[in-house]
């Protein structure tokens, strides 16, 4: 009997796909597929996600994020594989929090715990957390002082099932904007948010 021929990429990228659409998401999340980033591999797929967005807004007051597929059948050198996945989060913050010298250490270990809880393995991990302070002046003076919580990571999957890694990153967002945990017993940041000003 004839061996049956290997998957094309885009058979193999399709069937990814179909498990990123399979993931269960946290009920406060809106998640939209936008288009993908050209240029940083052949093959890609991008989500939106906002945390309760206000209606008819952009982007979410309580949190925002990015995720992206990449899969290239090369294995480019610094993978580790031939799937990434690439994410950003982002959150306002209490302006006391912001000036907390651990929350950036804090909020990469969210991203560790919120893709082991939901049983993603994945390996070259790398990312940044960046908490971000500003004050208004001039014009901008009403604004009076804010903070924001940023986080941008990628890794790869040694799945070929990504769902709980689209899940682990869902944790996530509701994580830095503040609600509690799926999983008992990790600590998040106060629900409250103190308007600006």
């Amino acid at each position: 009997m004839p061996a049956s021929p290997a998957p094309t990429p885009q058979q193999v990228f399709d069937a990814l796909i179909a498990t990123v659409d399979a993931a269960v998401l946290r009920p406060e999340l809106e998640v939209r597929a936008i288009p993908a980033p050209s240029g940083l591999a052949p093959f890609a797929h991008a989500l939106a996600a906002d945390v309760n967005p206000a209606r008819h807004a952009d982007d979410s007051d309580l949190g925002t994020g990015r995720l992206i597929v990449l899969f290239d059948p090369t294995a480019p050198e610094g993978w580790n594989g031939s799937v990434r996945i690439v994410c950003f989060a982002q959150a306002p913050l209490e302006v006391d929090i912001g000036l907390d010298p651990f929350v950036a250490d804090v909020t990469w270990a969210w991203l560790v715990d919120a893709l082991e809880t939901r049983g993603a393995r994945y390996t070259a991990a790398s990312g940044t957390a960046t908490k971000v302070l500003s004050t208004g002046y001039g014009e901008l003076a009403a604004q009076g002082s804010g903070a924001q919580l940023e986080l941008r990571a990628s890794w790869t999957p040694l799945d070929d099932d990504l769902s709980a890694h689209i899940e682990g990153w869902s944790e996530l967002l509701c994580m830095i904007a503040g609600y509690p945990p799926t999983p008992e017993g990790v600590a998040v940041l106060p629900t409250r948010r103190s308007p600006r000003g």
